[in-house]
């Protein structure tokens, strides 16, 4: 049975003080935080188990990314809700981007995949039902 690392290791040039591993888990929070900073994104999709986290007051930046680090490369799955009205494709290759430059810009990776799953779309109520309570009155 072979045992897997769940680190990615970077490659480092002459480096003698010891070496550079990332979490996963960072890459989730990396490209969580790109997608999320696209506009026309509503928000991420997230488990059960995120949803009672965010409940509690924890921030989760890793919600609706699956990051799967294989031998062939790395693999980015992202799962968003997007506003109403706005251009899918547009949006999601700008959130393609995001992810791409962010990883880059911060640990130097380059992903392989960056897949965009969009799971929903949010509708915006232009009033709230107070205001039309007013408006009514």
């Amino acid at each position: 049975m072979v045992e897997t690392n769940p680190m990615l290791e970077m490659e480092t040039v002459n480096n003698e003080l010891g070496k550079v591993e990332i979490a996963p888990e960072v890459i989730e929070v990396i490209a969580g935080i790109a997608a999320s900073e696209v506009e026309g994104v509503a928000q991420m999709r997230g488990n059960f188990a995120s949803g009672v986290a965010e409940r509690l007051g924890r921030k989760n930046h890793g919600k609706g990314v699956k990051v799967d680090l294989a031998e062939d490369g790395i693999k980015v799955d992202v799962y968003c809700i997007m506003n109403f009205g706005v251009s899918i494709p547009t949006v999601a290759q700008k959130i393609q981007d995001n992810i791409r430059q962010a990883l880059v810009n911060m640990t130097a990776l380059v992903a392989d995949e960056v897949n965009i799953h969009i799971v929903g779309i949010q509708f915006e109520n232009l009033k709230h039902e107070s205001e039309i309570d007013a408006e009514l009155s």
